[in-house]
């Protein structure tokens, strides 16, 4: 049995059954995560909503993945309380027949997920999490804005979008000197002064944890013991990429669509 993880889709749904091909993942042992933006940029997110839903169906628990901006986008668009942004590429995924249901799912699946998975403590998450979080901390502010995405809440928590939690899970990559997030998206090398990545920043979140996240494509793969990172810009033309926690093996397939 093996964990496998993969990077942000953002709709490339031929790429990613390409990469399915190249890994070796039993669907009927083995365990899939997801960093989040499954949908948007990418000419195929109705697919990937529709894989990603007969997935869960199929792997139960041991399917999971996490919500990212583009999802959340996603969403909002569904409610009436977003508009279409210029690089958009929903409009299949909202006119589908059956886009209440797969936005419905969509709604149910978590900001963060914490397991213990081949021999380590791991936190999957799409973007980062707050400095100075325990365990608990995050936790319990996913949980309270999970409550309001699925409940009548969610269309005043997605109007919003300044949310300092919802931030740090779905949208933040550096921080300054007082541990506010930037707007910085380049590689963390060519940053201004004063910012560092939200994972370098003392005391990081969860620190117990090794983290596994994306939303973060100038950064490319990062393989520490304390960070799995492995948004590869596959939907600027770059590649997806998966790897197997348990040995950290690195699958790829390059963008196709």
């Amino acid at each position: 049995m093996a964990t496998w993880a993969i990077g942000d889709v953002h709709g490339c749904f031929r790429t990613l059954r390409a990469l399915l091909g190249r890994m070796d993942l039993d669907v009927r042992t083995d365990r899939l995560w997801m960093v989040g933006d499954l949908v948007n940029r990418g000419p195929r997110s109705l697919k990937a909503l529709r894989w990603a839903r007969a997935m869960d169906a199929e792997m139960g628990e041991r399917f999971q993945i996490v919500l990212g901006n583009h999802d959340l986008h996603l969403i909002a668009r569904h409610l009436g309380v977003a508009g279409a942004r210029p690089r958009d590429t929903l409009k299949k995924a909202l006119k589908a027949k059956d886009a209440p249901e797969l936005i419905d799912w969509l709604r149910r699946r978590p900001l963060v997920h914490f397991e213990r998975t081949a021999g380590r403590d791991y936190v999957l998450v799409h973007a980062g999490l707050r400095p100075g979080w325990s365990d608990g901390d995050a936790l319990e502010a996913a949980r309270r804005l999970e409550r309001k995405l699925r409940g009548q809440k969610a269309k005043r928590l997605l109007r919003r979008r300044n949310e300092p939690s919802l931030t740090a899970f779905t949208r933040m990559r550096m921080l300054d000197a007082k541990s506010r997030p930037s707007t910085w998206n380049g590689p963390p090398e060519e940053a201004p002064d004063g910012l560092r990545p939200w994972f370098d920043v003392e005391p990081r979140g969860c620190p117990d944890r090794a983290a596994v996240c994306g939303h973060w494509a100038a950064l490319g793969l990062r393989s520490r013991h304390d960070l799995l990172a492995l948004d590869t810009g596959c939907v600027w033309g770059g590649e997806l990429t998966a790897v197997r926690l348990d040995d950290r093996l690195v699958v790829r397939a390059p963008f196709a669509g």
